[in-house]
């Protein structure tokens, strides 16, 4: 866990790779509960006789599933102390590089690309978290995600 105290802490950060999260395993619950939640019920995800017959022998988590976990790979990661409102500002590329069957174990690596100082006092934040999955060597998410907080 990587620890700041202040959000002026992340300035000597920039263009470093501040941390690395916990593993999460992406099981088949928390796969049907997304599609509940989304929607998005394609057989390759929810189907496991189906999927098995598939190109990848098994269901797979959606990718929307797993740059949602992002906020949760953070959480284990990095402390903002101080801090009392985050907010979710955006993404300005997301790439999903290879898939993840169901019972893999991912985890993000955290890189802070840019703090930029808010007119209201905030400070806006852009990392860059590259998901990997544990026994890959390719990454299956890249993402740049923004976000802004409020001390």
């Amino acid at each position: 866990m990587r620890i700041f105290s202040t959000l002026a802490e992340l300035r000597e950060c920039v263009g470093s790779e501040i941390a690395v999260s916990d593993w999460v395993t992406i099981t088949q619950q928390r796969i049907d509960l997304f599609a509940q939640a989304t929607g998005d019920h394609q057989w390759i995800h929810v189907d496991a006789e189906r999927a098995a017959r598939g190109p990848f022998g098994t269901t797979i988590a959606h990718g929307y599933l797993t740059l949602s976990l992002i906020p949760e790979f953070f959480a284990s990661s990095i402390e903002l102390r101080g801090v009392r409102m985050s907010v979710n500002y955006g993404l300005n590329r997301v790439r999903f590089t290879a898939p993840v069957p169901v019972d893999s174990e991912l985890r993000a690596r955290f890189r802070l690309e840019r703090v930029e100082d808010l007119a209201d006092g905030g400070m806006q934040t852009t990392w860059q978290a590259v998901i990997e999955r544990k026994g890959s060597e390719r990454p299956v998410c890249i993402a740049e995600t923004i976000a802004r907080r409020y001390e």
